[in-house]
């Protein structure tokens, strides 16, 4: 069981071109706008409103939403 104030720096991404799912290492000082797909290799940006590709398409929200979410 984790702790809810444990902050998340690894995510689970999936890839809206192909589906793949990829594990990523999540940057805990700034936020990520490009990810390269290690499958199809298509550049994936964030959707509008995210601040980054991982706050749009893994598993876990970027530690700096995970942050401010705890409030």
């Amino acid at each position: 069981m984790t702790n809810e104030t444990e902050i998340t720096t690894r995510a689970n991404l999936t890839c809206p071109n192909c589906g793949t799912e990829q594990e990523a290492e999540m940057p805990t000082d700034a936020c990520q706008f490009f990810y390269e797909c290690t499958s199809c290799h298509k550049v994936l940006k964030p959707l509008e409103g995210d601040c980054c590709v991982f706050c749009s398409y893994a598993d876990h929200k970027c530690p700096s939403m995970q942050v401010e979410a705890l409030g």
